[in-house]
């Protein structure tokens, strides 16, 4: 069966123009005028832009003695209505937890999927049997491994082991991320907050300082430029980390900078809401910030110094989020976001004029799928490319509301805003999967999509080599 999409206006990154677009299976066939298909889509007064792509998500993750409430099923269905197509998950082995393991695990997660998704790779500790295990899980098609440097006890892993890895990276032709937060700093903070009997919500963002993120950030950069590797930072939130991106890249070094929908909207009032609930919903890390690293964050995404926009979607209930009721580092870290990413950066961003409707789709979907490898499978209108679309209608207006969103979580981090730019069609390799505010899709139908490494770099190697015979000699 094929589809012709007709009457819309295609918005890509780097141009827009009137063309009909013929979807013929799961795959773009043609795009040009005057198309014919088996069925016609109507796209008039509408953009047609490639689905997004979220590459920050936690869907059923086990985490601070609970397990975030969106699963695959219900938080690929929200990414779905906000126009999402793909997700991009965190597999996290536990203490000790061999990576192929963890895989196994995320895969049983992943089952109930309605987009298509990958994973990203965590090191959480370091051994030769995870060095090992890294070029399998390459092979598989994850290319991407992340560094916690927070969660001190728990997820973070020290600059040795770091580096290490890093190093590894740069032989695999993988990109390490990195959480940059200082947690050591992060940890003292915290004991130093709850002994002076600051217990609520707004301890968690005075434990969480830009400067921590900052430093972090910095030194996470030198690790990754002495084992030649490129670097991604995950959620950058502040001005320091900011500037530790646009410093390196002004070098000639290959950074990149993922801020949160969350962060370019909301500011650090909301950990002061007399109401518990309301600011213990949106404890995550790093924390909102203030106005001005907030508008930070825009100017990096409109000069190119930072590259996406995620969401770090790891959504707890307010059931749960009161395992920390008097003491704010048991609060579970995390919030929403899948389901309203990109009509708040649109409502936010294009509507304002922060972004170009083009800086918009390169943001939410190109960017990323450049930086992943993934592009132009996904990320891109282009014949032979996904038939990953959303049929964006700029007038259509809505505010947001718990009570009638899709995530199962119980309340909405930015209810009350009001919305104007909203999907009014979304498609998946070519199937119509959400239309005129519903859903049509059946749980299992992602798919897995694999990731190609980069060539890897020769002089790591070398590099490995030699740290592994001075290590050889100190001992």
């Amino acid at each position: 069966m094929s589809r012709v999409i007709k009457g819309g206006m295609i918005v890509a990154a780097d141009r827009s123009y009137p063309a009909d677009i013929l979807i013929e299976g799961e795959t773009i066939k043609a795009i040009g005028k005057d198309l014919a298909g088996d069925e016609v889509i109507d796209a008039a007064g509408c953009y047609v832009m490639p689905g997004g792509i979220d590459p920050h998500t936690h869907l059923e993750m086990p985490f601070m003695g609970t397990t975030s409430a969106d699963n695959y099923e219900s938080g690929t269905k929200a990414a779905l209505s906000g126009g999402t197509t793909m997700v991009v998950d965190f597999c996290i082995p536990g203490n000790g937890q061999p990576l192929l393991d963890a895989w196994a695990d995320w895969d049983r997660r992943s089952a109930g999927a309605c987009t298509d998704y990958s994973y990203h790779m965590c090191i959480t500790y370091w051994t030769d049997k995870v060095r090992a295990d890294m070029a399998e899980v390459v092979k598989r098609g994850v290319t991407t491994f992340k560094h916690f440097m927070a969660y001190k006890g728990a997820l973070m892993v020290n600059d040795d082991e770091m580096f290490a890895s890093f190093l590894r990276c740069a032989e695999l032709g993988a990109l390490p991320l990195v959480h940059a937060e200082n947690g050591d700093v992060v940890a003292a903070l915290q004991k130093s907050l709850m002994a002076r009997g600051i217990t609520g919500p707004e301890g968690h963002a005075y434990s969480r300082p830009p400067e921590v993120e900052g430093e972090a950030a910095n030194r996470a950069i030198m690790l990754a430029d002495t084992a030649g590797v490129p670097l991604y930072i995950v959620h950058t939130s502040s001005i320091p980390a900011h500037e530790a991106i646009r410093r390196a890249r002004a070098q000639g070094k290959r950074v990149y900078g993922e801020p949160l929908i969350q962060h370019l909207v909301l500011n650090e009032s909301e950990y002061h809401h007399k109401d518990w609930d309301h600011a213990a919903r949106r404890v995550m890390s790093p924390p909102f910030r203030d106005k001005r690293n907030q508008e930070d964050l825009w100017n990096g995404l409109r000069a190119g110094s930072l590259q996406v926009v995620a969401t770090d979607h790891c959504a707890f209930t307010t059931e749960q989020k009161r395992f920390g009721r008097d003491d704010f580092t048991k609060i579970p870290n995390g919030t929403g976001g899948l389901e309203d990413r990109m009509p708040v950066l649109w409502t936010r961003g294009v509507n304002t004029g922060r972004l170009t409707m083009n800086e918009f789709v390169a943001v939410t979907s190109t960017n990323i799928a450049r930086i992943l490898n993934l592009y132009p499978k996904k990320g891109a209108i282009a014949v032979g490319s996904d038939a990953d679309l959303v049929i964006w209608d700029p007038e259509a207006t809505k505010t947001i509301a718990a009570a009638t969103q899709v995530s199962v979580i119980d309340y909405n981090v930015f209810e009350g805003v009001k919305l104007k730019g909203l999907p009014r069609t979304t498609l998946s390799r070519g199937e119509v999967v959400y239309d005129g505010g519903k859903l049509h899709v059946t749980p299992g139908r992602g798919r897995f999509v694999a990731r190609q490494p980069f060539p890897a770099d020769s002089k790591a190697l070398s590099r490995w080599k030699e740290v592994n015979t001075v290590q050889k000699v100190a001992r």
